[in-house]
C-alpha cells in the first residue's frame, strides 16, 4: 500500500515535466519542508505527489544524487517487483529479437525501456548489465535471476564501473552475478564476427550503439583506403575490410585494443588488409598528415569530449581540432564520418564543427547522410538525454 511508503511531494508547478512524460525528479523540485529527502535510504521506493498531495506515480529515490528520484510507474500502487521487472525485460528483449536474431544487442536501455538506471547488453547467452543507480543496484540480483530463468542466460555479469555511480554513492566493481566471469565477449554485428575484452575493456565490452551508422558505411567501403580513428577493437575498420576496402589503418592508444583489431581481422579473413597504428589519436593523425598520407574514408568515433555541461567549451574545441585533422587526411572527394557520443553536443552543433573544420582549410564538406543510435537504443521522447549519439557522413571536396 502507498501509505506505508515514504512520499516526495513536489513544489508547485514542478509536476509539469513528469506529466509530459519525463521520469526524473531533481532535488530542488521537492518540497523538502513537507517531505524531507534527508534520511531516506539510497534506492528506497517512494510515492511522488504533486504540490496538492495527488499521487503521480512510484519511483525509487536517492538523496545523495541531484536526480533524487526516478519514476518507474505511473501507478502509485505498483512496486519495482519481480513481475514488473520480468514484464519490462521481456518486452524489451522481444522487440530486439525481431531486429537482431543473432542475439547480440542492447537488451535494455534504461529509461527508454521503462527501467531507469538499468542497461543490459546481450552476447547470445551472456548478459552484461550496468546498474547506474542505487534503485537498480537493489534489484540487480532479481534481474539476473530473470535473465537466467526466462532468457537462457549462461552467465550474467555486473559491469558496474560507470562514473555515474559515484554520484549515487555506489562503489565500482565487476563481478559475475550468475555463472563465470569471462575474459571477453564474442558477437556478430552487421554480419561480421568480433571479440572484445570484458573485465579489462570499455563499458560492457562493446558499443552496439553505432551499429546503424556502421551499416551505412558498408556500401562505401569497396576499393577504399580507410582510416579508423579511436578504433578500439576495429568495429568500423574490420567491417570496412570485409566490405572490400583495399587497406585499413586502425588508430588507437590502447595496445590491447589493437591486438583485438588484428584478431578480429584474422577471424573474418581480412588480416592482410588491416594494419594498426598505436598512438594517441591527435599525435597519430598529425604523424600521418606529416607523412603526406591520404585516405578515401576517415572515421572519427571518439569518446565523449563533453561529459558534463561545464566541459562544453573545452570539449567543443577538441571536436574542432580533431575534425580539422581528419579533414586534412581525407583525399579529394573522399569521405569523413564524424561521430559524437557527447549528450551535451547536439547533432546540429557537430554538423557545424564539420562545416567549420572543412572551411578552415579551404575545403567544402558536402553532407550526404546522417545516423543516430541503432534500433536497440530507442529514444524516450520526453528525455532528450536518451538521444545522445550522432554521426555525419560528408564528402570532402575542394572549395567551391
Amino acid at each position: 500500500m502507498t501509505d506505508t511508503l515514504p512520499t516526495l511531494r513536489l513544489r508547485r508547478g514542478e509536476e509539469r515535466r513528469l506529466r509530459s512524460g519525463h521520469l526524473w525528479i531533481y532535488s530542488n523540485e521537492v518540497d523538502t519542508e513537507r517531505t524531507p529527502l534527508k534520511g531516506l535510504p539510497a534506492g528506497v521506493e517512494v510515492v511522488i505527489e504533486d504540490h496538492r498531495g495527488k499521487p503521480l506515480g512510484r519511483a525509487y529515490a536517492n538523496p545523495q544524487s541531484l536526480i533524487c528520484a526516478r519514476l518507474f510507474s505511473r501507478d502509485p500502487q505498483q512496486g519495482l517487483s519481480g513481475s514488473l521487472l520480468k514484464k519490462r525485460i521481456a518486452d524489451a528483449i522481444s522487440f530486439r529479437e525481431r531486429l537482431f536474431p543473432e542475439q547480440c544487442y542492447r537488451a535494455v536501455f534504461g529509461e527508454a525501456d521503462g527501467l531507469p538506471g538499468l542497461v543490459i547488453d546481450r552476447y547470445r547467452d551472456l548478459f552484461v548489465l550496468q546498474s547506474g543507480t542505487a534503485g537498480m543496484e537493489a534489484v540487480q540480483d532479481r534481474v539476473a535471476d530473470i535473465l537466467v530463468a526466462q532468457h537462457g542466460a549462461r552467465a550474467v555479469v555486473a559491469r558496474n564501473e560507470s562514473s555515474i555511480r559515484e554520484l549515487e554513492g555506489l562503489e565500482a566493481y565487476t563481478r559475475a552475478l550468475h555463472g563465470e566471469l569471462p575474459d571477453e565477449v564474442s558477437l556478430s554485428e552487421n554480419g561480421v564476427q568480433y571479440s572484445a575484452p570484458l573485465a579489462g575493456g570499455q563499458k560492457t565490452g562493446w558499443f552496439f550503439d553505432h551499429r546503424a551508422a556502421r551499416r551505412q558505411l558498408m556500401p562505401l567501403a569497396r576499393g577504399a583506403r580507410v582510416l579508423d580513428v579511436f578504433a578500439y577493437c576495429g568495429a568500423w575498420g574490420v567491417l570496412a575490410a570485409t566490405q572490400g576496402a583495399t587497406e585499413v589503418t586502425c588508430l588507437d592508444s590502447s595496445a590491447a585494443a589493437l591486438d583485438y583489431v588484428h584478431r578480429n581481422a584474422e577471424a573474418n579473413g581480412v588480416g592482410d588488409r588491416v594494419q594498426s597504428l598505436h598512438a594517441d589519436a591527435f599525435a597519430g593523425m598529425k604523424e600521418l598528415a606529416a607523412a603526406g598520407e591520404k585516405f578515401d574514408i576517415v572515421v572519427l568515433d571518439p569518446p565523449a569530449f563533453i561529459k558534463r555541461r561545464k566541459d562544453a567549451k573545452n570539449g567543443l574545441a577538441g571536436y574542432h581540432a580533431i575534425n580539422e585533422l581528419a579533414v586534412r587526411l581525407v583525399a579529394p572527394g573522399g569521405i569523413l564520418v564524424s561521430a559524437s557520443c557527447s549528450m551535451h553536443l547536439p547533432a546540429a552543433q557537430l554538423l557545424d564543427v564539420v562545416r567549420a573544420s572543412a572551411r578552415h582549410i579551404d575545403r567544402f564538406a558536402q553532407v550526404f547522410a546522417q545516423a543516430g543510435q541503432a534500433e536497440d537504443h530507442p529514444v524516450h521522447p520526453a528525455i532528450p538525454e536518451t538521444a545522445y549519439l550522432k554521426s555525419w557522413f560528408a564528402r570532402i571536396l575542394p572549395s567551391l
